[in-house]
């Protein structure tokens, strides 16, 4: 019997494009970091798919955040986005567009846990102010074949507490 390698050929290829496309995001842990502000950067008129959010932690996920100057608070994954929504709202986000763009990042990788450091700057889209940076700790595992979210610790450079060296230019 003569097979038909043409036809097994693009049918080996169209699985892996679509199964890698799929997958593509959770691969590596910079990838994981890069599509979670992907999804919480929104134009103006679109809001945040959250399922897509939640899909990128594990559950039991913790994130620590720098609220005022002077103190920090603890969330659930499901507390931090609550507070997401609450900030959205007030900013009026879905008419004004809300942006987090990595400015740089700082990745160590050793066998299934990673750590990626991140320079970001926030910003609403159409306001006057300049962008706001922050600096994230992300902790990351990989599990079941991909990896995930374990915990993001959240501060604020300001001139008392400049960037780490390890995030300047």
């Amino acid at each position: 019997m003569r097979v038909p390698w043409g036809l097994v050929l693009l049918a080996l290829l169209a699985v892996p494009a679509s199964a890698a496309e799929e997958s593509a995001p959770f691969q590596t842990a910079e990838s994981v970091v890069t599509e979670l502000y992907r999804l919480v950067t929104v134009a103006k008129g679109e809001t945040t798919d959250w399922d897509q959010v939640r899909n990128l932690f594990i559950p039991e996920a913790v994130i620590f955040l720098r609220v005022t100057k002077e103190s920090t608070q603890v969330f659930s994954l499901e507390g931090w986005i609550d507070d997401f929504i609450a900030f959205n709202e007030r900013a009026h986000v879905s008419e004004r567009g809300f942006s987090e763009k990595i400015v740089r990042t700082v990745p160590l990788v050793f066998r299934d846990i990673a750590h990626v450091l991140v320079l970001y700057e926030a910003s609403i889209t159409d306001s006057p102010r300049p962008p706001s940076p922050g600096v994230d700790s992300i902790e990351l595992i990989r599990k079941d074949g991909r990896w995930w979210i374990a915990s993001i610790t959240n501060d604020l450079p300001n001139e008392e507490h400049p960037l780490p060296e390890s995030l300047r230019e």
